[in-house]
């Protein structure tokens, strides 16, 4: 299958982009953020981790995209790019997945810093849901609560809360 992002300058600049992309582009500076691919389940990952973190989220499907006419039907519903933002977070997926196939590891973590001891304690609890808490929540010697969690969608998590800031 050709690549999404082989379309032509005209595409890339018009309706392609529209939404979600050029939402990203008035919100993203330069840095790096964290683009998840899912394989047919996009929609309902998104979906939950809006449920866990609020916010706004979109969705551009592959059928309502200039791609549509050439992807096969059963992608139509497929999600193409979507974005969650909520204050400085930004995350951002896909159901396109690459030619090599979908694998999926611990080399990455998702991480989430929070605000308050009763944020970190709201995400993880949602977030863990129906996942594997590989560390509790634990107040650390350097003045953190932190923990990790693998959710049900496979995706590792690094929760964080600095305590020192709360005093400041």
């Amino acid at each position: 299958m050709t690549s999404p992002f082989n379309s032509s300058p005209n595409e890339r600049e018009g309706r392609f982009l529209e939404m979600p992309y050029s939402y990203c582009k008035k919100i993203m500076n330069p840095g790096i953020y964290s683009y998840l691919t899912f394989s047919g389940n996009c929609r309902k990952a998104m979906t939950f981790y809006q449920q866990c973190l609020g916010g706004e989220l979109h969705f551009q499907t592959i059928g309502k995209s200039p791609l549509a006419d050439k992807i096969p039907q059963k992608m139509k519903d497929c999600i193409l790019h979507a974005t969650l933002t909520s204050g400085n977070l930004l995350l951002m997926g896909s159901d396109m997945v690459p030619g090599a196939g979908l694998s999926k590891g611990n080399a990455v973590s998702l991480m989430l810093a929070c605000g308050t001891e009763k944020e970190i304690r709201e995400r993880y609890e949602k977030l863990s849901a129906g996942g594997l808490t590989t560390y509790p929540l634990e107040d650390t010697f350097f003045g953190a609560k932190i923990g990790n969690l693998t959710d049900k969608f496979g995706n590792h998590w690094l929760l964080h809360f600095d305590k020192k800031l709360k005093q400041l």
